[in-house]
C-alpha cells in the first residue's frame, strides 16, 4: 500500500483508542490464542520473544514494532523476560466521506493489515508510548483528549519510520480469518453480520472472497461446521439431540434436526442408525478382514463426509501398497481413453460440432435412415449438463429403487440402498443386485467410483457435487430441498427425465394411482368425515409431527395418496416435520393417531406416559402402530416406486385390521 494512501485513510477515520497496557513477561512464559479485540500496536522495550499472530511467525527483540487487525489471533512465547506496549484501537470511517475513500478503504484496509519492524529510531516512538501510556492511566478528561494527540503523532512516526525502510504491510488473509473464527465460535449466535464486523469488513466483501475461496458462503460454512460437531456427538454419546442443539448452537432439536437433513441428506436418528449399523457390520466382519490383510497384504482407505480427508489404517506401508495398485489402474485407465481418441477416425465432414451435439445414423423398420443423438441436456440447480443419451454405467448415492424400476441396474451406489427394507419385501430378484458395487457412505469413496468409470454420475448432496464431476459427467439433483422434500411422484419424474424416460415413468404412476384409488375405496369410513389423522415419529426419546406436505415416513402415502384429512398443525408447518415436546403434544394429535417407531428405542417413554394414554384417539383405540427404524429401516425410509408400493399394502391393511 502507497504511503500517501496510508496516510489518507488515517486522516478520514474517527481513531478510538480502546486500552494502553504496560505489560512484562518472564523468561519461557506463553500467551496463547489470544484474539485481537480491536487493531494493535505492540511496542517491545527489552527481551526477546517469538510472536505468533495468526499463520506469521515473527522473532522479535528490544525496540519491535508488531500491528495486527481485529480478529487475529496473537501467541507469545519468551526467550527471556519480555516488556512491552499494547495498544488496542479502533477506527472508524466517517460518514461524510467520500466514495473513492470508502472503497479505497474495503481493497486496502491498513487498520486490518499486518506487520512486524525494527525502526532504525526507536526511541522517539518509545518517548510517545510512555508518555501515552501514563496519560491514559490518568483516565480524566483532558488525559483523553491528550491520549488521542499523543496517538496520532506516534501512528505520525511510525509510519514515516515504516515507509522509510521499505516495509510492506501484509493483507491478512480475510477468508483464513473467517475460517478460524467460525470454528472457534461456532457454538455462539452467528450472522454474516456479525463476522465481517469482527474482522472488520463489509458483508458483501467477505461474502466474495469467501465463495471464491471456498466455493460456499460464511453462513453455508458455518452450518456445516455445527453439523459435523452434532454429527461426531451423536456417535460419540448418547446425548439428547436438544442437548447437542444446544452445544453446537442450535436454539432447539427442531433447528438441529431441519438442518442435519440439508446437509447429510437424513435425519440425524437415521445417521446414527447407519453408521452404527455400519460399524455392526464392519466388526462382524473384522476377521474375514484380517485375514484379507494378511495373505494379500494390501488395506483400504475410507473417505468420510465430515472432513474430506482420507482416513488411513494402521497397517502403516500396507496402504501404500494399496495405494499404488489404484494410482496405476488409474493411469491405465486414462492411457486408455487417449489411445482410443488417437485411433478413433477422424472428422471428415468439416463439421466444429461438439460431442455433446454429435449424432449417430441409425435404420428403422422401413430402412430409412434416422438419427439418434448421443447426448442430451439435463436441466439441474446447478446448470444445464450434457448427459448420455442411453448411459450403460450409473453411479448414484440415492434414488436405486427409482432407477431400477425404470430398468436402469447401477454399478454402484451407496451403501445403504444396497440394504434398503423394500428389497427383500417386494421379491425383486437379488441376482440383478449382485453386480452393484458398494461405494460407500455419503460421499461415495472417489476412488472405488473412478475404477467403475461411470458415464453419469447422480448425486443428492451439494457439497460433494464437485468432487463427484472430477470422476464424470454428473447431475445434481437434491433428494431433500430446503428442509423438506419433494413429492415421491415428483421425485420418480424427476429421475425418469434424467434418462428420457417420463413414458415408462407414467406408466407406473398410472398404474400406482389406480391402486391408490382401489385402496381408498377399501378404507372408507374408517376416519369419518370431520375427523383428523396426525401423524406421530416416536425416535431416541424425542416426539415429532409429521407434516402434511414436505414429511416423509409414510406421510405422503396416508396424507396425499390416500387423502385422509391432517390436522390443522400438520397443514400449516413450515418444514416437513415439528420437533415438540411432550407436554405439547395434545394440541398436535387428530382423531386418529398413526405411530411410526413403536418398536424402537425410546418410545416407551412415550407411550407408556400418563399424557400420551389421556388423549382422546388413545382412549378411543384410533391408534395405528407401523414402521421401525431397525438396523436397516423399513419400506417407510425410502419413497421409490417399490417402497410405496409396500407403504400402501401396510397401512391399509392395518387401517383395515382396525375395521374388522
Amino acid at each position: 500500500m502507497k504511503l500517501n494512501d496510508h496516510i489518507l485513510l488515517w486522516n478520514h477515520v474517527f481513531i478510538q483508542v480502546l486500552d494502553v497496557r504496560h505489560k512484562k513477561m518472564g523468561k519461557e512464559e506463553e500467551l496463547r490464542s489470544y484474539r485481537l479485540p480491536a487493531s494493535a500496536f505492540l511496542f517491545t522495550l527489552r527481551g526477546s520473544a517469538r510472536v505468533r499472530l495468526d499463520d506469521s511467525i515473527h522473532r522479535v527483540e528490544r525496540f519491535h514494532v508488531l500491528h495486527g487487525g481485529k480478529g487475529m489471533c496473537l501467541s507469545v512465547i519468551t526467550d527471556d523476560v519480555l516488556e512491552y506496549y499494547i495498544i488496542l484501537y479502533k477506527a472508524t470511517l466517517a460518514l461524510t466521506c467520500r466514495k473513492e475513500i470508502a472503497q479505497l478503504l474495503e481493497k486496502e484496509n491498513p487498520f486490518q493489515n499486518q506487520y512486524a519492524f525494527a525502526p532504525h529510531y526507536p526511541l522517539p516512538l518509545y518517548d510517545k508510548v510512555k508518555l501515552l501510556e501514563q496519560e491514559w492511566r490518568k483516565a480524566s478528561g483532558l488525559g483523553k483528549l491528550h491520549v488521542k494527540v499523543l496517538f496520532q503523532q506516534f501512528v505520525y512516526e511510525l509510519l514515516q519510520q515504516l515507509y522509510r525502510q521499505g516495509i510492506e504491510p501484509l493483507k491478512p488473509d480475510l477468508v483464513v480469518q473467517a475460517v478460524a473464527y467460525i470454528r472457534e465460535y461456532s457454538s455462539r449466535s452467528m450472522t454474516l453480520e456479525s463476522i465481517a464486523e469482527e474482522l472488520q469488513c463489509s458483508t458483501g466483501h467477505l461474502s466474495r472472497l469467501f465463495k471464491n475461496k471456498m466455493h460456499t458462503s460464511p453462513i453455508h460454512y458455518l452450518g456445516q461446521v455445527r453439523i459435523d460437531r452434532a454429527a461426531q456427538l451423536l456417535m460419540e454419546t448418547d446425548a439428547t439431540l436438544q442437548e447437542i442443539a444446544e452445544i453446537v448452537g442450535y436454539l432447539d432439536a427442531h433447528s438441529l434436526s431441519r438442518s442435519f437433513k440439508k446437509y447429510k441428506g437424513l435425519s440425524p436418528v437415521r445417521f446414527k442408525n447407519e453408521r452404527q449399523h455400519h460399524v455392526r457390520k464392519q466388526d462382524q466382519d473384522m476377521p474375514q478382514k484380517m485375514l484379507t490383510y494378511a495373505l494379500q497384504q494390501t488395506s483400504s482407505t475410507r473417505y468420510t463426509d465430515i472432513d474430506y480427508q482420507y482416513q488411513y489404517n494402521v497397517e502403516g506401508d500396507l496402504f501404500m501398497h494399496g495405494r499404488v495398485k489404484i494410482t496405476a489402474m488409474m493411469i491405465m485407465l486414462c492411457l486408455s481413453l487417449m489411445l482410443g481418441a488417437c485411433s478413433a477416425p477422424a472428422n471428415t465432414n468439416g463439421s466444429s460440432q461438439s460431442e455433446a451435439n454429435s449424432t449417430t445414423t441409425a435404420s428403422n423398420g422401413d430402412g430409412q435412415a434416422t438419427v439418434q443423438a448421443k447426448t442430451r441436456t439435463v436441466s439441474t440447480l446447478k446448470g444445464d449438463v450434457e448427459v448420455p443419451a442411453n448411459p450403460k454405467r450409473v453411479a448414484s448415492d440415492q434414488y436405486m429403487g427409482h432407477l431400477l424400476k425404470l430398468g436402469i441396474i447401477p454399478v454402484g451406489v451407496r451403501s445403504f440402498m444396497l440394504n434398503e427394507a423394500w428389497i427383500d419385501k417386494s421379491g425383486y430378484p437379488k441376482e440383478k443386485l449382485v453386480g452393484i458395487k458398494d461405494l460407500g457412505e455419503f460421499p461415495m469413496n472417489l476412488e472405488k467410483l473412478t475404477v467403475l468409470q461411470p458415464d453419469l454420475i447422480i448425486g443428492s448432496i451439494e457439497k460433494n457435487i464437485d468432487s463427484y464431476q472430477k470422476v464424470g459427467t454428473t447431475v445434481f439433483l437434491p433428494y431433500w430441498e430446503g428442509e423438506s422434500t419433494p413429492g415421491p411422484l415428483d421425485k420418480f419424474r424427476r429421475i425418469s427425465e434424467i434418462f428420457g424416460k417420463e413414458k415408462e415413468a407414467e406408466q407406473w404412476i398410472t398404474e400406482y394411482e389406480n391402486k391408490v384409488a382401489e385402496a381408498r375405496k377399501k378404507i372408507d369410513g374408517i376416519v369419518k368425515d370431520g375427523e383428523t389423522v396426525s401423524i406421530v415419529q416416536v425416535a431416541n426419546k424425542s416426539v415429532y409431527v409429521l407434516a402434511a406436505e414436505g414429511g416423509n415416513y409414510g406421510s405422503p402415502t396416508i396424507y396425499q395418496m390416500l387423502k385422509l384429512p391432517p390436522t390443522k398443525k400438520a397443514l400449516h408447518m413450515k418444514e416437513g416435520f415439528e420437533n415438540i415436546s411432550l407436554e405439547v403434544l395434545p394440541e398436535y394429535t387428530g382423531d386418529h393417531i398413526f405411530v411410526y417407531g413403536s418398536e424402537d428405542d425410546g418410545a416407551n417413554q412415550v407411550l407408556n406416559s400418563e399424557l400420551w394414554k389421556g388423549l382422546p384417539a388413545v382412549k378411543k383405540g384410533q391408534v395405528y402402530m407401523y414402521g421401525s427404524f431397525s438396523e436397516k429401516g423399513d419400506e417407510f425410509v425410502m419413497e421409490d416406486p417399490y417402497s410405496l408400493e409396500l407403504q400402501l399394502d401396510t397401512i391399509v391393511n392395518i387401517l383395515l385390521a382396525h375395521k374388522k
